[in-house]
């Protein structure tokens, strides 16, 4: 299905006035632990100093403690940072580290960067941070897993302002991954009610994606059927029918993605843009289409620095280094090169046919800022457990 397009604008996502319409959220740092698997991504030179050193010793004669110093020294200038990030990022950082790291020892070729990354659900990840995980960096999906690291004191109040755009270097959006061919005419929301689809969708209590898709969702309810989110009788009759469709609800996006194409399950995948296209080519080539809404979701992107634990690190400077290189020309181009929506409207228009113009709403210009979602619909005993029927 194309997408609606409309000419001339610089943006890719055309915003529809949602609210003139209808009124209306380790302890080692050498090996990372995430929700299914463990790596390190380690950007430098394994070359031993101490060898060096302790051959110096011998040839120069210099004494022990000089040695000691030394290696000190040079033990002062290895920086070692976490990125603790959201589950379908892993691919773009993968990415994103060495591109870094390089422009980082340009300017610090004394200095050597280890980059570590940690994936899972968002709103895991940040509890994790929460309750002790070491994060320098946090690189989230959804502004309520930034803000209770903010209630934690871990990341500062003002981390909106401290980066450009409001601290998001890209967006991206959802979208509906169906089988090769579309065997079941799956064109929009309303067809994930019927009773003849089966659908797979990661859990809006870990995942911060299960949160966009369900707001996703509910949010073309609202539109399709001209409700206001105080009063949507149709909105929840859909959205029950929906969630009644769900085949599994996963701890992830990625794990989702897996149930779909590895274990043929669903006849559809609700997930984000990038992670569609990713799908598509690597992990299920040849036997996916990607379905664009008639009317979707914003997903905000938010990047801040843990500063409790980069100020007791000394690692406050390498961590805004790595933050703020994500608006640079050569990151934002990357990013539009994995699917995700860059900040740069230069960059993204310039890829406009991979990321076509589609009609898209600001979740919190329909339900209200992020703190009222999450009491709306995702505390327990809110409206999305009154609607699903959890398997």
């Amino acid at each position: 299905m194309q997408p609606n397009k409309k000419s001339g604008q610089k943006t890719s996502h055309k915003h529809i006035n949602a609210r003139a319409s209808f009124a209306i959220q380790p302890k080692s740092i050498g090996k990372v632990l995430t929700n299914r698997f463990s790596f390190t991504v380690n950007l430098t030179s394994s070359f031993g100093l101490g060898s060096v050193l302790a051959a110096a010793v011998l040839i120069t004669g210099c004494n022990p403690t000089e040695a000691n110093q030394n290696d000190a020294a040079n033990e002062a200038k290895n920086i070692d940072l976490l990125n603790v990030s959201y589950d379908v990022s892993r691919d773009f950082y993968k990415d994103y580290n060495p591109l870094f790291n390089a422009n980082y020892q340009q300017k610090h070729p004394s200095i050597k960067v280890n980059i570590n990354q940690s994936h899972g659900g968002s709103s895991k990840q940040a509890l994790s941070v929460a309750n002790g995980l070491q994060a320098d960096v946090v690189t989230l999906n959804q502004e309520s897993d930034m803000n209770l690291l903010v209630e934690k004191g871990l990341v500062a109040s003002d981390w909106q302002q401290a980066l450009p755009n409001n601290a998001v270097p890209y967006t991206s959006t959802m979208v509906l991954l169906v089988r090769a061919g579309n065997p079941k005419g799956i064109k929009d929301w309303s067809d994930l009610a019927r009773n003849d689809i089966a659908v797979v969708l990661p859990n809006p209590k870990t995942s911060g994606t299960a949160r966009y898709a369900f707001l996703g969702a509910y949010g073309y309810g609202l539109h399709h059927f001209k409700e206001k989110v105080q009063s949507p009788a149709k909105t929840d009759a859909f959205i029950k029918k929906l969630l009644a469709n769900v085949v599994t609800y996963d701890n992830g996006a990625r794990a989702a993605t897996t149930t779909f194409t590895q274990r043929g399950l669903g006849d559809v995948l609700i997930t984000t843009e990038n992670e569609a296209h990713l799908a598509a080519k690597q992990f299920a080539k040849g036997q996916v289409d990607i379905v664009y809404p008639s009317y979707s979701i914003v997903i905000a992107n938010p990047v801040a620095v843990v500063k409790t634990v980069t100020d007791k690190k000394g690692t406050t400077a390498a961590a805004n280094d790595y933050l703020t290189g994500l608006w640079s020309t050569p990151a934002q181009k990357l990013m539009a090169q994995m699917y995700m929506r860059p900040s740069n409207t230069k960059v993204l228009a310039a890829h406009s046919k991979t990321l076509p113009e589609i009609a898209t709403f600001e979740p919190v210009a329909v339900f209200g800022d992020w703190e009222s979602i999450m009491a709306t619909f995702f505390v327990d005993g809110g409206r999305f457990d009154q609607l699903a029927r959890v398997k």
